[in-house]
Parts: structure tokens; sequence; C-alpha cells
């Protein structure tokens, strides 16, 4: 059985002979019993019976090859499929050049057959007509449905919502101030002239230069903006809310890089590591079971595990009450208050100690940062005002710079400028001109 050898006229672009390895030339035989990858033979291994593998020689076959007509009596398949690789190669018009490729038939052949049966035939027509029928509906099947973007609020001019969004104007889609706003001013009053030098005229396109750099540093700020959705602040902190606080810290540090990454990318990096922290976290829980040596009773586990923390949590709190207070009555009001809150009763109201109001427990500055810059009697201080050492530091730098300003300091002035309690305040100002710090104005 004949059928069209699907290479071209070149010997190199055919498979070699699977028995002498030389390239095919037509006709060759094709065993239709072996492949893929087709199984070919030259006829001279053919007639030998060459076998090779699973191919045995009584297996059927197919004779391929192109030496056959197909539209014209005279013109074989090899032909015809020479004419199209020539007309490709030389394009339509070029008969001569198309005639020299194919070797066999002339110009006028050559451009005759083409316009009668590839141009001027009815049959292709219809075909290439149907092809791109069937192109367009399969376009329309396949098509992607457009669904507008959410549309930004419209607050009005100067309000809240209209700072937030940095004078954004949705009419316009544009902002009321641009970023390096004044950028045209270096522009208002250049004007290129024919008398100007070489020197000027190169100045002045140097200007331009950098203002279309700066255009450009505009609009991709402003790209950025649009890409990742930054105009809506509110939905957009709305959306980082959802993630677990260590999640947001990630968010906040990364957010710097998202314009190197693109929306998409620095939406999936986030994703990610909110998935990778849920899944540390169970498996934390699990490993927390399994040291408990629960393999079953998770929910059980969970509420007697709860119960015991806020019962730790009160015996905490006690002693540490207990550890600060020093007047007996005071405490035994405090428990009592407790124990009412605790059945269910209203609270007593507790009777003031002899002692007057409680004052708070000194605070503790073991590890606090700067305690290491304050002598003893500051550090003192800080214990009985409740002040951590880097804001008492910041205070005094502040009151003693004023003093020598001023050349005196008065308390209300203090007061104006730290914005604290001003029983603490009024401590601070009394210590600092007893140890001769400041001086009363």
């Amino acid at each position: 059985m004949e059928r069209l050898a699907s290479f071209s006229n070149d010997p190199f672009d055919k498979p070699p002979c699977r028995g002498c390895s030389s390239y095919l030339t037509e006709p060759y035989v094709k065993c239709a019993e072996c492949g893929p990858p087709p199984f070919l033979l030259c006829l001279q291994c053919f007639t030998r019976g060459f076998e090779y593998k699973k191919h045995q020689s009584d297996h059927t076959y197919e004779i391929m090859t192109s030496d056959f007509p197909v539209l014209d009596p005279n013109w074989t398949a090899q032909e015809e499929m020479a004419l199209l690789e020539a007309v490709m190669d030389c394009g339509f018009g070029n008969w001569q050049d198309v005639a020299n490729q194919m070797c066999t038939k002339s110009k006028e052949e050559c451009e005759k057959h083409y316009m009668k049966h590839f141009i001027n035939n009815p049959l292709f027509a219809s075909t290439l007509l149907n092809l791109k029928q069937a192109e367009e509906a399969q376009h329309n099947e396949t098509v992607i449905p457009f669904h507008p973007a959410d549309d930004p609020p419209r607050p009005t001019f100067d309000s809240l919502l209209s700072r937030d969004m940095a004078g954004y104007m949705p009419a316009r889609a544009d902002f009321v101030e641009e970023f390096d706003n004044y950028a045209e001013w270096d522009l208002r009053d250049i004007d290129f002239v024919e008398d100007d030098s070489d020197i000027l005229h190169a100045l002045k396109i140097a200007v331009v230069d950098i203002y279309h750099s700066r255009l450009k540093e505009r609009q991709r700020r402003k790209k950025i903006i649009r890409d990742h959705g930054l105009i809506n602040l509110r939905k957009f902190q709305i959306l980082e809310r959802r993630y677990p606080k260590e999640v947001q810290d990630l968010y906040e540090t990364m957010r710097r890089f998202a314009r190197i990454l693109g929306p998409v990318e620095h939406d999936k990096f986030i994703e990610s590591h909110a998935l990778e922290f849920e899944l540390r976290r169970e498996i934390k829980r699990l490993q927390e079971y399994r040291a408990a040596g629960n393999t079953k009773c998770a929910r059980t586990y969970d509420h007697l595990k709860k119960t015991r923390d806020e019962e730790r949590l009160k015996r905490t709190m006690l002693s540490e009450v207990l550890q600060y207070i020093q007047d007996s009555s005071a405490c035994q009001q405090w428990l009592s208050r407790q124990a009412d809150i605790d059945s269910g009763l209203s609270p007593t109201v507790p009777v003031p100690s002899n002692s007057g109001r409680r004052s708070a427990p000194p605070l503790n500055l073991t590890g606090l940062p700067g305690t290491e810059k304050l002598n003893e009697k500051e550090k003192e201080l800080c214990q009985m005002v409740r002040l951590v050492p880097g804001a008492y530091l910041e205070y005094k730098a502040a009151l003693v710079n004023e003093c020598n300003k001023q050349g005196g300091l008065r308390l209300a002035q203090a007061r104006a400028l730290i914005k604290i309690d001003v029983n603490k305040t009024r401590k601070i100002y009394d210590f600092l001109i007893r140890e001769g710090y400041i001086t009363k104005a």
C-alpha cells in the first residue's frame, strides 16, 4: 500500500535506515506493526529480510513514497510539496526563483499550477472558510469574561478619607498633588532657538532628559499604587488584619519589597508564610498532645489545660499582691472583695486603711534598657515614680537643655515640655533641682 511520505526532498531530513543506518531515499518501507517510533528500512535491507529486536521479517509493511499525482496528473505529490516550500521560501509572485529552487518545472508551469489549484480552487476556499469559522467558534467559547475592578471611594475634597487616599481623584484617575509635583518648573523658561550655542543646546537637552526621568519615576509609583491596590487603604488594612500577629509583622517588614516582587508574587509569598505559620502552630499543638500522652481526647485536654492555666494565673496574681502589700488590713480588704466577686455578690466598699491610699509597688528595673546609665539616686527615683530609664533620660535631657537656653526653669515650663502625669513631673523637677542638674527661674 502506497502512502505519502512525511519528509521533504532533503535526504538529511529523513531518519536513517534501521538496518544499514544510511539516509532513506524514496521509496522506502515502514513496518506497520512496530513503533512508535516508526521502524523504517531501505529497499536493500527489506529484501535481505532484516530483523531487529521485536521486528520480524514477516510483519506487515507499508511502502512510503510521494511519486504519485494528487491534484494534477503531471505533478507528483513530491513536486506539490516542493512547490509549497519554494513559495514559502521565495515569496508569492517570485516565480522564477520558485522554478529555480524546484529544478523540475518552469516559471510558467509553477505560476499556472499554483494559481489554479491553491488560489482559485473552490475546494480549498471552502476549506479555509470552514477553518476560519471553527477558529472563531473556538475563540468565542474560550473567551475570558471581563469583570470591572472595584470602583474606589469618591470622598469629598479635603475630607479625612480624601487625605487617607493622598488626594486621589477617581473621576480623573489622578492625584491632586503628584509625586515631584514641581518637576515642570525647570522647563517653564526653556526655549530652543537657532542662536543657541552647542553647549547651551546640550544643556537644555540634558534638562529635558532629567525631566523625562522624573516623569518615569512618577509613573512607576502610580503603577505600584494601582497594581497593589493601595488607593483604598481601609480595605487594604482590613485584608491585612485577617492574618495572625506574627504574619502581620512579616507583612509590614516585607512591604518594602512588594514593588520588586509584584502584587501576585507578593501575595503568594505572604500567603505561603501564613500557611507555614498555621502548620507550625498545628504541629506544635500535636507535639504537645504527644508529649502529654494524649492520643484521643484533644478537646478534653484543651479544656483542662485552660482551667489549669486560669488557676495558675490567679495564684500568681495573689502572690504578687501579697509580695508588695505591707498593710495587713488592706490585704484583708482585697481578699474579702475578691471572695465576694467569686461568690457572685456585690463587692463591699473597701474602708481606707490607716496608711491612706495604697501606693503601687516599686518598678523593677532589672533588664530594662538604659538602667546602666543611671546612678543610685536616679534608679531609686525611677522605681518610686514607676518610670522606665529610657523615658527618664529623655525627659532629663529635654529639661536640662531648656534650662540652659532660658537660664532657669519653672515647674509650669517643665509640665509643658513633658506631657506625663503632673505628680510625676513635679517629682522629676524637684529631684533635678535638688541634685543640681537644673535651677529655678
